[in-house]
């Protein structure tokens, strides 16, 4: 037996044949990993995605021809070609007429939702309102301001402002005042434990 030798290599797996290596059938698996591959390459490119399909509408249909030339009766010399034109014209026209029928649907039923929408938002805001209107009056039935009741100060009844004391208004800022100049103000004790240190 003799050993393999470079006769027996295939010519197109041969390191020093210049014929380009034989494709094979592309997998999905191997077609998606090159895709793959090809997107590593280099991160920084943006990715171009396919944008998808826009609907048709139609005026994006070709407009209908507004001069048939050559138009023929039913009878006289009619070819065998003529058939598969009149065809593809009804199939033309068909389309743009079922395309505009779906399009004035849509409008229709657009309409439909939009009255439906703002009439549920009217119905909510009235609701809103009148419960808005109960609340007022129940508060104002309490005495207003939920039951709190505030002076010309701002200061609720029977709560002691800041400093302990129950002024209010302008007697409270001539307290101030005086405190600011040196004058003798007068001070509360603080309730506490006073210890007296001997000496």
């Amino acid at each position: 037996m003799s050993e393999p030798g470079p006769q027996s290599v295939p010519t197109s797996a041969d390191s020093r044949s210049k014929r380009p290596t034989k494709r094979r059938a592309v997998t999905p698996h191997s077609e998606h990993a090159s895709q793959i591959s090809s997107l590593f390459r280099d991160p920084s490119k943006e990715v171009q995605l396919p944008e998808g399909a826009k609907p048709r509408t139609s005026g994006s249909l070709a407009a209908p021809p507004e001069i048939v030339a050559n138009v023929q009766g039913s009878s006289a010399g009619a070819g065998s070609g003529e058939f598969h034109v009149y065809k593809a014209s009804r199939r033309r026209e068909y389309e743009r007429l079922r395309m505009m029928q779906s399009e004035t649907e849509k409008e229709k039923e657009d309409a439909e939702w939009g009255k439906l929408r703002e009439e549920t938002r009217m119905k909510d805001d009235g609701k809103t309102e009148k419960n808005r209107r109960r609340r007022e009056k129940k508060r104002a039935a309490k005495g207003g301001n939920g039951g709190n009741k505030r002076d010309a100060g701002g200061i609720l009844k029977g709560q002691k402002s800041m400093d302990g004391d129950k002024k209010k208004g302008p007697e409270r800022k001539e307290d101030d005042a005086t405190e600011q100049i040196g004058g003798a103000a007068p001070q509360e004790e603080v309730p506490g434990v006073i210890i007296h240190e001997d000496d």
